[in-house]
């Protein structure tokens, strides 16, 4: 078991990584908005941002329910230099690639972390109404409490 599996989702998304009323021009704005977000805790240096776009480019991360979870290549593993997560809501939404999106999470982790947050993280969107009260959150503490029943 690595230790990314039992990073609680809560502590891998810092309050600074959360902006709840944001609006971007399109999808890759989107993108750069939750690099940003991974940026200002440290958790990658700035590479990482083009190649969460450049996976996008190649394989979209819309999850479905408004949410999009967008993450780096494999290449860009170097530019990871810890595990993070960001949130991004859009409460206009954004057009991504023909998907209304109101969520992007964006993800960044060592080795293969990356699949035990995407599994956690699916956990909670592929409950609708959870999804749902994610995209109504308007505070951190709402998020958080959202997130934190997973991590039971």
């Amino acid at each position: 078991m690595s230790d990314n599996e039992s990073k609680p989702l809560t502590e891998l998304l810092a309050e600074a990584s959360i902006t709840l009323d944001a609006s971007a021009t399109g999808r890759d704005d989107a993108i750069r908005q939750a690099g940003a977000g991974l940026l200002a805790v440290g958790a990658i240096d700035a590479g990482y941002i083009d190649a969460m776009i450049d996976r996008e480019n190649s394989v979209s991360t819309f999850m479905g329910e408004g949410v999009a979870i967008p993450h780096g290549t494999l290449a860009a593993k170097d530019s990871v230099k810890s595990d993070a997560l960001s949130m991004v809501k859009f409460p206009d939404g954004v057009d991504w690639d023909g998907n209304d999106v109101r969520i992007a999470f964006g993800i960044a982790a060592k080795g293969n972390g990356h699949i035990a947050l995407l599994s956690q993280l699916a956990t909670v969107l592929m409950d609708p109404e959870k999804a749902e009260a994610l995209r109504d959150a308007t505070t951190v503490e709402q998020v958080y409490a959202l997130l934190e029943s997973e991590d039971e």
